[in-house]
């Protein structure tokens, strides 16, 4: 009997398509009103660092080696308590009407008005910044109307122009000043003895903090103007003075300021710092000097 094989041939079916991809997850995307749109339209894009920003002035040193702007140094006339001989250095007291000028501190504010008149200070325009303290204001009032400058360029400085506090000096006489100095000589971190009615006892070093971040506002805020600084105290202007060009701190004394004195700060006559003779003064590092 003859037996017919079945044969193994391949089968004539196609072969089945791939699995179709799975769908893609289904993404939500916010709707935006015009409103968005005109945000995200107007939205700075961001910029690169321009040349003067590179040049940027950094933070303020002392001494510096330059000034943007021109200064003047005040210091206002008499106060009715100088004039009756005491020393009020409380804040709390800057604006009474006893620390405002006295008679004879209107005559002293009047010729410093004058004196910056004489030297061409505001004739180009320039800024008054006294201290909110009443008879440093009281002057840049005066000097302002003897010069014809506008009361809005007078700008108050609320806290670091405030006299030096001298703790437990506070009331007594004049002539215990000297005191102050005698210790300052010794370091300018010594601070006037404290006292308990509020009134600070600062150091050199303390006020030199003060005035240096004055001068740190008006060398960034200000460039090619004129500044003139009153100040209530002599302090205040002869440790910025000190620091300008360099001096040793303990001897700021010897720029004291005469009440209604005016000083012009010239960048070109600052002098190269000398090294004191007396061993009592050696400062390598001036007007940082311990």
């Amino acid at each position: 009997m003859q037996t017919t094989s079945l044969s193994s041939a391949p089968s004539s079916r196609p072969p089945s398509a791939p699995p179709p991809p799975p769908p893609s997850p289904h993404v939500a995307f916010p709707s935006l009103r015009r409103r968005d749109l005109l945000l995200l339209s107007a939205s700075p894009l961001p910029l690169a660092l321009s040349p003067a920003a590179a040049s940027a002035r950094g933070l303020f040193r002392m001494p510096p080696p330059g000034l943007a702007n021109r200064y003047f140094l005040v210091r206002a006339g008499e106060s009715v308590y100088e004039g009756q001989g005491l020393l009020r250095t409380n804040p709390v007291a800057k604006t009474s009407v006893d620390s405002g000028l006295s008679p004879a501190g209107l005559r002293q504010a009047a010729r410093a008005a004058l004196e910056l008149r004489r030297l061409g200070a505001c004739e180009d325009d320039c800024w008054i910044w006294p201290s909110i303290t009443q008879r440093a204001y009281q002057a840049a009032e005066i000097i302002a109307a003897a010069n014809s400058i506008n009361r809005s360029k007078i700008v108050p400085e609320y806290s670091f122009l405030d006299a030096r506090g001298l703790g437990a000096y506070e009331g007594k006489r004049l002539e215990a000043l000297p005191e102050v100095y005698a210790s300052d000589n010794i370091s300018p971190d010594i601070k006037p003895p404290p006292t308990y009615d509020g009134t600070p006892n600062e150091s050199v070093a303390d006020v030199f903090v003060r005035v240096t971040r004055l001068m740190s506002i008006l060398e960034t805020q200000y460039s090619g103007d004129t500044v003139v600084i009153v100040s209530p105290d002599s302090d205040n202007l002869s440790i910025l003075q000190a620091g300008l060009i360099g001096l040793d701190l303990r001897r700021h004394d010897s720029l004291f300021f005469q009440l209604g004195e005016v000083r012009a700060v010239d960048p070109a006559s600052i002098p190269e710092y000398k090294q004191p003779a007396s061993s009592v003064f050696k400062c390598t590092n001036p007007p940082s000097c311990k």
